[in-house]
């Protein structure tokens, strides 16, 4: 806590809760509206295919309300230069993409095409990774000087987050409490290394996914699209190349991977999946955590909730780490993981779980057999 106060003033911390308010009042008051748009030019999504978790049309361009808020609230609190300009422009790319995207469906290569160019804008203006921390702990070098890679590097990692964020957007709330907790994350990180600007951003920023948050909840009345999870991913990779990895440590290498630990692993393990199987790592699938979760019998709820348990522990860990150390984050994770073990053990394959399920007992040879219970709703006979 000495090392906190230290660092977090009064007037940082008042500006930082004037961002997360402002950005979730404008994200709040504009979703109503949004919704209306939604309706009114067609982007809605109709369920038509087993990938889909919901069963009737629902407005699906709900992340407009979440740049609004944002925009919102960094336009006032955050001084513009040159990088954040290109930061905002190539949101602004982004979202007007995610408009179209969620409205006619567009083709995977012509996006990935233009989320190339708006990361590429955002590079250009001085957003890149420039510095790399070495993993390799026994080397004489501590870091390596990416030099004319930087561009191409950096470009690769926006667009890598921008779309692992919109793979996780699946279940109601899901991707949009993910970008909450690891936007969080970062805020707190931000202010332990004294990146004020960074602190502010990133609470613009879940406060525009908290305003949202109410009317994405299961059962959903509207759904961010790829408007809202590819913007959420852009912004997140941006913001980590300019708080995190331009630290020259350890921490710097491995921190982002934390914060963004849940969707990072997920389009890993689709891309190996897709391809292991001969198919185009952008073919859409039903393998993703989260469909893997309602798979094992979880409902939506407890899916999204299971979730933002993992989110949470890999953000406090990336916490612990720049705080505390290695050490101690590697205890932390281990604790975490362990109490996540016994949790599972004892709610989900405890007593009476596994148990199955005793016949009933066979009728006396001659008699009637008992007649069939009647059930309710539609359930077939």
């Amino acid at each position: 806590m000495n090392y906190l106060s230290k660092i977090m003033t009064d007037q940082d911390i008042w500006t930082v809760l004037l961002a997360l308010g402002l950005a979730a009042a404008v994200s709040f008051a504009s979703t109503p509206l949004v919704k209306a748009l939604s309706v009114k030019v067609g982007a809605v999504d109709v369920p038509k295919d087993a990938r889909r978790m919901h069963d009737h049309p629902i407005p699906r361009m709900g992340g407009l309300a979440i740049f609004f808020g944002f925009v919102a609230a960094m336009l006032l609190m955050v001084p513009l230069d040159t990088e954040r300009k290109g930061m905002l422009l190539g949101a602004v790319i982004i979202v007007v993409l995610g408009i179209f995207d969620d409205i006619y469906a567009l083709p995977a290569k012509p996006k990935f095409l233009v989320q190339i160019i708006a990361a590429l804008i955002a590079v250009l203006a001085g957003n890149r990774i420039e510095v790399l921390s070495n993993p390799n702990i026994f080397s004489p070098n501590p870091y390596w000087e990416l030099g004319v890679l930087s561009v191409p590097f950096t470009v690769i990692w926006i667009v890598a987050i921008t779309n692992a964020v919109n793979l996780i957007d699946g279940l109601d709330g899901l991707a949009c409490g993910v970008s909450t907790i690891s936007a969080a994350t970062m805020l707190v990180i931000a202010l332990l290394v004294s990146e004020r600007d960074v602190a502010v951003i990133m609470a613009a920023l879940a406060g525009a996914c908290m305003g949202f948050l109410p009317y994405n909840f299961n059962p959903a009345k509207i759904f961010m699209g790829d408007t809202g999870a590819t913007f959420l991913g852009f912004i997140m990779a941006t913001m980590s190349v300019e708080g995190m990895f331009k630290q020259y440590t350890i921490i710097s290498f491995v921190v982002p991977f934390l914060m963004l630990g849940l969707p990072i692993f997920d389009v890993c393990f689709a891309v190996v999946r897709r391809v292991s199987h001969g198919q185009s790592p952008m073919k859409p699938d039903r393998g993703h955590v989260h469909h893997r979760l309602i798979d094992m019998g979880f409902s939506q709820k407890q899916a999204v909730g299971v979730l933002y348990v993992i989110s949470a522990i890999l953000g406090l860990s990336a916490v612990v780490l720049t705080a505390g150390g290695a050490e101690k984050a590697m205890i932390f994770l281990l604790a975490m993981a362990a109490a996540a073990l016994i949790a599972w053990r004892v709610f989900l394959t405890g007593p009476g779980h596994d148990k199955p399920e005793e016949e009933p007992p066979a009728p006396p040879e001659g008699s009637e057999p008992p007649a069939r219970e009647e059930k309710g709703g539609d359930e077939d006979g």
